[in-house]
């Protein structure tokens, strides 16, 4: 095996010959020779994959996590309520990028994406041709939902730019992106599932086992950061550069949607940070163990939580370099600049990271930081807001028609209005059929200060849990049993909203 080369395996699963005979589309730069109309603004969306607001000091996590965001956020709008649509990346993706609750777009599993009737809702779209619309999804499962709206985006950047090593075959066959995922990347050859092939699975294993091995880990104790279900290593020091190149040289007014795999695990934190948090003190609350969870030791949360958060404090360090050079280039002089994630991760009550039912605040408070063009103060928001708000909130900032089936609002701050008793929701759904009532699943309602959490298919009989953020932020109080007035009137609206989200699904 080992003087087969990759592009010896390439030529065995037939991927070299598309490669030759359908080129990817020429780049960005030879085709968009014309700077375009410079007066309207830019818009960037900087998405970091798995990063609760919970973890970050600008939120006030005790830990100095994100000294840089921090800088960021005196020039910024700062939501301090705002949730993910879900838990994991493909409905938290889909809906930032369509503006709807996954229950309508039904992007809810793991082999879901948004149905076919609302491909075209997407943000890509939304912004038109006057915009350069740029995507770089380095998450896989970003991708799965991004490539849906490939025909909508003039720059679609692989997920192995300003990476290491990329063995995807996905990318030879940019025609037919999402079905190359699926069939190829997905299903042929995930790093982490037996491969339906046994002789190409292995060979391709093999070849790429080779050469990551012989990749430099330089700087990084626990070696490169990687994703470890699809065969790509990175550095952030070339991810945040190689962005931080590639901004200023769009053809302006552009859109970009960059949708960063850090600081989704493994957590590779760099050596600056590595073991940086170590006897600092920091003792997170023991909660109980939920009796959904996978039943994770207090010492292994704590332990787990720790990495990560050296991850973001690493991250952190290169987003401030990122932030200086744009500052240089003047791109916050004429460019909505947003911050957020797809979700969060959660280190209690048994359970780490986010492939859970759990829809624990840890897990669903996300990031969001919106810097205005010339910005130069901080605001605050503390009303609850969701991701489905982003796209509307971006249409009308840019004056452009808001796409229908669009179920978010514009936000407070930028032309929405603080609505505390709004009610925005989380869906759950890994396990349930994308095209079928929701049987199974976890929805969660935010209304004023309280949070409706309802777990159906998970045990004999569903059931509720009900908390109040005014007095108890760290849930730990289930007010269901003793405040029946208020559970059973947020009960009801949110099994009518489910019921309506599932009519058309039912027989």
């Amino acid at each position: 095996m080992s003087n087969i080369s990759r592009r010896s395996f390439l030529k065995l699963v037939g991927a070299a010959a598309p490669a030759v005979l359908f080129p990817a589309a020429s780049t960005w730069a030879e085709k968009n020779l014309n700077q375009g109309d410079s007066s309207k603004p830019n818009v960037i969306i900087l998405l970091f994959d798995a990063m609760s607001a919970r973890d970050l000091s600008v939120y006030g996590y005790p830990r100095p996590t994100s000294p840089n965001m921090e800088r960021f956020a005196e020039r910024a709008t700062v939501y301090h309520s705002h949730n993910s649509s879900g838990n994991y990346t493909i409905p938290g993706t889909a809906s930032l990028l369509t503006g709807s609750y996954p229950w309508t777009s039904r992007a809810l599993n793991y082999s879901s994406g948004v149905k076919k009737g609302m491909v075209e809702n997407n943000i890509f779209r939304a912004f038109g041709e006057e915009y350069h619309r740029l995507a770089f999804p380095q998450s896989m499962m970003a991708n799965f939902v991004v490539s849906q709206f490939q025909d909508d985006i003039n720059s679609f950047l692989p997920a192995d730019s300003f990476g290491k090593l990329n063995f995807l075959l996905s990318n030879y066959f940019p025609k037919d992106r999402n079905m190359a995922l699926r069939a190829l990347d997905d299903f042929m050859f995930q790093m982490q599932t037996k491969p339906p092939s046994l002789v190409l699975g292995p060979a391709n294993w093999s070849l790429y086992y080779r050469d990551s091995a012989r990749l430099s880990a330089e700087g990084y104790p626990m070696g490169l950061p990687h994703n470890t279900t699809y065969p790509l290593y990175f550095s952030l020091e070339d991810l945040f550069s190689g962005i931080a190149s590639l901004i200023p040289s769009l053809p302006q007014p552009y859109f970009t949607y960059l949708h960063l795999y850090p600081p989704h695990a493994p957590y590779r934190a760099s050596e600056r940070f590595d073991s940086k948090y170590v006897g600092d003190g920091y003792w997170p609350n023991p909660k109980p163990v939920h009796r959904f969870s996978d039943g994770f030791s207090e010492s292994k949360l704590t332990s787990t939580r720790r990495r990560y958060d050296e991850y973001i404090a690493s991250l952190d360090w290169e987003l401030g370099k990122l932030l200086d050079a744009w500052e240089a280039e003047g791109v916050f002089e004429n460019s909505y600049v947003i911050m957020t994630s797809d979700h969060g991760e959660i280190f209690e009550r048994g359970e780490a990271r986010h492939t859970t039912p759990l829809l624990f605040d840890p897990v669903v408070h996300i990031p969001l930081l919106i810097s205005a063009p010339g910005q130069k103060t901080r605001s605050d928001v503390y009303s609850p807001t969701n991701a489905v708000d982003v796209l509307p909130t971006l249409m009308q900032l840019t004056g452009r028609p808001i796409p229908p089936q669009t179920e978010g609002l514009p936000l407070p701050g930028l032309g929405g209005v603080e609505d505390f008793e709004r009610s925005t929701f989380t869906v759950e759904a890994k396990r349930n059929p994308a095209y079928a009532p929701l049987t199974k699943a976890t929805v969660a309602m935010r209304k004023g200060s309280h949070k409706l959490i309802y777990y159906t298919g998970y045990a004999a009989e569903d059931s509720f849990e009900l908390y109040d953020f005014n007095e108890d932020v760290e849930e730990l109080h289930d007010l269901y049993p003793e405040a029946p007035a208020i559970a059973g009137k947020l009960r009801e609206e949110l099994l009518e909203t489910l019921l309506a989200a599932d009519k058309q699904y039912t027989k």
